[in-house]
């Protein structure tokens, strides 16, 4: 399959460079899978499409202010550094801007503080690169007094993605309300649509939260390069379910409710606990994923998908259209640009649903 296929134009206007005030308040396409019918609803009409038992899956992966400015020790010439995922102990994966510059043995210093004379300075934090990579990746090692998260928060920022040009005032704006566990280097976007209240109110319909973590990787940075589908080869990233959520996933699965995956990372998760597990019983785990979803793939637990408009030929399209179908997919994006819709990080939202749908 060409990945040319899952190429559309995209006005730029469309691109949502700032958060909407009320989480709740953006916009909901319901696509109907079974015949690609569509629906233009607002977010807080979710609660029609969902009814007791159903199950939904939350990614509860927190954004690390990852995105740290410094310089080279030696030249003094700035260097931007994001970070993608801790390998052990103070060991990173990163990437390094400009990655021609900046080669394994250099150093670089983030933030400064003045001695007890005043007159000599310090880097609060600094980092040695250890091993090259492609495309401005690198291995660093940090080296800090005190505790790393505290001067992370001090000095990082959060890691927007490309397409955002704008600064963002509040960083819990890019956090899902139920985020709980440091890791990640974006958002889990679907998510950022829930309010507290909101879940309250659907827990009381008789609806299950069950929170899953996948930390956001290296993947959501880098595009699909590949003429083919089958050429790309996707990231891995790490996930982690509790006995309780997976409690959560078997019983709806034995009561016959349905399993709401809240974002493509808690689809990708779902799938890769799909096979892990062959179908059966999912039990508590954690491990790494690489699993790509692309039309042709049999889903195993995700029965519906609440999901954000996404890239132009990005895997990420490409899932949906594994779960929707590439047509149905494309002919929603196609009215969503028509009538104006938000797109990507900060844009609206897409409900797919199956045959059980009401």
């Amino acid at each position: 399959m060409n990945v040319s296929d899952y190429d559309f134009d995209l006005p730029e206007e469309l691109i949502a460079q700032t958060p909407l005030l009320d989480r709740t308040s953006s916009r909901l396409l319901v696509l109907h899978r079974e015949d690609g019918r569509t629906e233009h609803r607002t977010f807080t009409d979710l609660a029609e499409f969902l009814k007791p038992g159903d199950t939904l899956v939350l990614n509860d992966t927190r954004v690390l202010p990852a995105r740290l400015f410094g310089t080279k020790s030696d030249t003094g010439a700035k260097v931007e550094l994001l970070l993608l995922r801790r390998i052990e102990g103070d060991r990173w994966e990163t990437l390094v801007k400009p990655g021609k510059r900046v080669h394994a043995g250099a150093r670089l210093s983030f933030g400064s503080t003045n001695e007890e004379s005043g007159d000599a300075a310090k880097p609060l934090l600094t980092a040695v690169v250890e091993e090259e990579g492609d495309m401005g990746a690198r291995v660093i090692r940090f080296e800090y007094e005190g505790i790393f998260n505290e001067l992370l928060d001090r000095l990082g920022q959060m890691p927007l993605p490309p397409y955002i040009k704008e600064r963002l005032s509040d960083r819990e704006r890019y956090q899902t309300v139920y985020s709980r566990h440091e890791g990640s280097a974006a958002a889990p976007t679907a998510g950022l649509h829930f309010t507290e209240g909101y879940l309250d109110r659907l827990k009381a319909m008789g609806v299950n939260l069950c929170p899953i973590t996948l930390h956001v990787g290296l993947g959501t940075f880098r595009p699909v390069s590949a003429e083919t589908i089958e050429a790309h080869e996707m990231h891995a990233e790490w996930y982690s379910v509790s006995e309780q959520s997976a409690k959560l996933l078997n019983e709806a699965k034995a009561g016959g409710g349905r399993i709401v995956a809240v974002g493509t990372t808690s689809a990708r998760t779902l799938e890769t606990l799909g096979g892990r597990f062959g179908g059966g019983p999912v039990q508590a785990c954690d491990g790494w994923t690489d699993i790509f979803i692309y039309p042709g793939y049999r889903f195993q637990l995700v029965d519906a998908l609440i999901t954000n408009f996404h890239l132009p030929k990005s895997t990420l399209v490409m899932l949906v259209s594994g779960l929707a179908g590439k047509d149905n997919v494309m002919n929603a994006y196609r009215e969503a640009i028509d009538r104006g819709y938000r797109f990507f990080s900060f844009g609206d939202a897409m409900l797919i649903l199956g045959t059980d749908a009401k």
